[in-house]
């Protein structure tokens, strides 16, 4: 059993380590609102953007001069998951889920036969699927050192993945990240953006009616500008969803550990004013025990 100086150090590392969790907690919360009005006023835009390119794309469709980044290369042999992940724990299992939903789907197209590429954003991502993939790991970005995520964090991880496409690196890109609910709800999402994904009926988004319009430039060179504009689009709102995933996580995370501190202190301060009272009920003993032998 512990001694009372032991319990009583115990009781106050519990404590110095709440206050932590709890300076945290509020940090998340601050964060978090201005994270969450961020990502959701990213997804009216890259819904409207996809559904301007996929307008534009009817177009071009017969013609057969859609550009490569949107009719992709024809295959599916070589796959490029681009995970997006945060570069900071304690946010539970936050990171673990988006590497984990990544980790199934690589493994699904591996068993299929298809060659697997990763491209990891964030240090918990790569940290979770070198474990089992670190041969896959072609690329990795860490966003550690950038205190807000703006639209040129994305336009160059966008760029890259570009260069690669054109390089003949890959046939298929699928995005990785979390989509924010609400606080305790963040949903791991997959995105193909190469080849582009767009939605099915887009006259009905634009309310064209059927009608015919003519593009100056012509619809190709449109194309050419705006779908690398949209998958930079497409990342940088899975960054900002990230972000306020993270925030919501960690300010999640963060209460039940403040509250287990506090369950933990309730504990040890019980035991500690058991085995005190013990103590002095036995020091009166040995005190009465005493008297009574004179």
């Amino acid at each position: 059993m512990a001694s009372l100086k032991e319990l009583r150090n115990r009781i106050a590392s519990v404590k110095a380590t709440q206050k932590i969790t709890k300076a945290m907690q509020m940090v998340a919360a601050a964060k978090l609102r201005r994270a969450q009005e961020a990502a959701e006023a990213a997804r009216p835009y890259s819904t409207r953007m996809a559904a301007v390119l996929a307008n534009i794309s009817q177009a071009v469709a017969d013609g057969g001069d859609a550009p490569a980044l949107m009719t992709g290369t024809g295959k599916s042999d070589v796959h490029l998951l681009v995970v997006a992940t945060a570069d900071r724990g304690l946010a539970g299992a936050f990171n673990s889920q988006i590497a984990r939903f990544a980790r199934d789907h690589a493994r699904k197209l591996i068993a299929e036969g298809k060659t697997v590429k990763i491209f990891t954003v964030g240090k918990k991502g790569n940290d979770i699927l070198r474990r089992e993939f670190a041969s896959l790991i072609v690329e990795k970005v860490e966003l550690r050192e950038v205190k807000q995520i703006g639209f040129t964090n994305a336009e160059a991880i966008a760029r890259r993945v570009i260069e690669m496409f054109n390089a003949g690196e890959f046939d298929v890109c699928t995005l990785f990240y979390s989509e924010f609910k609400s606080v305790i709800s963040q949903v791991p999402t997959a995105q193909q953006i190469i080849p582009a994904s767009l939605p099915a009926v887009a006259g009905a988004v634009s309310g064209t009616n059927g009608a015919v319009y003519e593009y100056e430039p012509d619809p190709a060179e449109i194309l050419n500008d705006l779908i690398p504009r949209n998958i930079s689009v497409q990342i940088f709102r899975a960054l900002l969803e990230n972000v306020a995933g993270e925030m919501g996580a960690k300010m999640s995370a963060m209460d039940n550990a403040t509250r287990n501190a506090g369950d933990m202190i309730n504990r040890l301060t019980i035991t500690y004013n058991r085995q005190r009272q013990a103590q002095i009920t036995k020091e009166l003993i040995e005190i009465i025990s005493g008297a009574e032998a004179l």
